[in-house]
């Protein structure tokens, strides 16, 4: 959902919503998400850190210049001898002898200058067509048997079920879509938080029904609050979790979330920084609050260093760094019981390419994914062009297949690992058969 915003906003509403930067509101990826950037996963509504999109709240060559010093002049094709040798400085005026020309002098930088472009082109071009060969081989091979759904699959929702515009007849149907997936978890918009951590309990008057109607008609799936916002890492406004106030009160409305009858806290804040220690305690303090209680901790996340170092490279040439580093996706990935990449949002241009990614990333998550931590890749659930994201080329299809090439080719016997779909309100019914087909099976 990296959308930009930990909160992705809604495409119904325009409300936050990228992990991952859109749609409803708050939800991740594309999310605003990321999340689940935004990255946006926000939108997981939105497009953010919560994104939601329905309702609330990415060598020159050598020079030969004629008439230059030794040259020994050029030949007058009347026969009439040499003109312009510059071996004779006193040559017949009009016959061009003597000093260059200085007409040529300008011709001569400018061809400076081509070469110098010639050579900035190829030593950034030469790499990514080198970058996106290795993607294309990626998307290569076959899956390996088995490599299906292991009934620990998520999907964002938008805020449109909990503020009342859902009724039974919704819930109805969406239970007999998702009643023989492998779909376990709902992480359903509740918010945006409030910049401070606050979060108005007006956002979300019909969230006790919605969870006691899931647990009603899909018994064993769990509800969780999906919770975002956009950071101040990027623009002057935002949540700033360097505030210890601002963490703490983050940590009440998880409380406040988990008391009205949620499973868990679902946490997409964009655009999150690789390293950043307040949100590492700001997790450590939140599991604190759900692990006796018996609730699920859950985040979108960003994706991983597609080489090593590559977030720092690109935030210092855009100002925003995207990426997290391996390291610091494993230090997160330690403190939750679940956490969903938000895995579109890839400026990927071809399905082979993007599905190369996909599987790239897959393998780079789960190899620093402790085994007692469920791992989700997203599926983009939504359809957009814009920079960043071409419908074209991020499709189910290629997401899945690339999941179970990561799958097949890291840890094909994993049984904590998911997808994550994101998101409801912008699905069609052929991304729904995409993943019965070849993920459900």
């Amino acid at each position: 959902m990296e959308r930009t915003s930990g909160t992705r906003r809604t495409r119904e509403t325009g409300e936050p919503g990228e992990p991952g930067e859109t749609g409803e509101t708050g939800e991740p990826g594309r999310r605003q998400t990321s999340g689940p950037e935004t990255g946006r996963a926000g939108e997981a509504d939105g497009s953010g850190g919560g994104r939601d999109t329905e309702g609330v709240e990415r060598p020159a060559g050598p020079q030969g210049d004629a008439g230059t010093a030794g040259s020994g002049g050029t030949r007058d094709p009347g026969g009439n001898g040499d003109v312009g040798g510059t071996g004779d400085a006193g040559g017949s005026e009009g016959s061009g002898g003597g000093a260059v020309p200085e007409g040529r002098r300008p011709s001569r930088r400018l061809r400076r200058v081509r070469r110098g472009v010639l050579a900035v082109v190829l030593a950034v071009l030469l790499p990514l067509v080198a970058a996106e060969t290795a993607l294309r081989v990626a998307y290569a091979g076959d899956p390996a048997e088995g490599t299906y759904t292991r009934n620990r699959d998520a999907i964002w929702l938008g805020h449109a079920w909990v503020d009342g515009r859902k009724d039974d007849a919704d819930l109805a149907a969406f239970a007999r879509r998702v009643r023989e997936t492998g779909i376990r978890d709902l992480y359903v918009h509740t918010g945006p938080l409030e910049h401070d951590g606050t979060l108005p309990k007006a956002l979300y008057p019909r969230a006790r029904w919605l969870v006691e109607g899931v647990h009603r008609t899909l018994p064993g799936v769990r509800v969780q609050a999906f919770l975002g916002d956009v950071l101040a890492t990027e623009s002057p406004d935002g949540m700033r979790l360097e505030r210890p106030a601002t963490r703490a009160a983050v940590v009440r409305s998880a409380r406040q979330v988990l008391d009205v009858g949620y499973d868990g806290v679902h946490l997409d804040l964009e655009p999150l920084h690789s390293g950043d220690r307040h949100y590492l305690g700001l997790l450590d303090a939140l599991r604190r609050v759900t692990r006796p209680r018996g609730a699920q901790l859950s985040v979108a996340a960003h994706q991983i260093d597609p080489l090593p170092g590559f977030h720092s490279f690109w935030g210092t040439v855009t100002g925003h760094p995207k990426w997290w580093s391996q390291e610091f996706f494993g230090q997160v990935a330690r403190r939750v019981d679940q956490i969903a990449v938000m895995s579109y949002d890839t400026m990927q241009p071809l399905q082979s390419t993007y599905g190369g990614y996909v599987a790239q990333q897959t393998a780079l998550a789960l190899e620093v994914t402790p085994p007692t931590t469920d791992l989700l890749m997203g599926l983009p659930f939504f359809h957009e062009n814009r920079f960043g994201h071409w419908a074209h080329a991020e499709t189910v299809p290629a997401a899945v297949r690339g999941v179970r090439l990561g799958l097949s080719r890291t840890d094909a016997d994993r049984a904590r690992f998911g997808v994550a779909l994101y998101v409801d309100f912008a699905a069609t019914e052929a991304d729904w058969r995409a993943y019965r087909e070849g993920w459900v099976r």
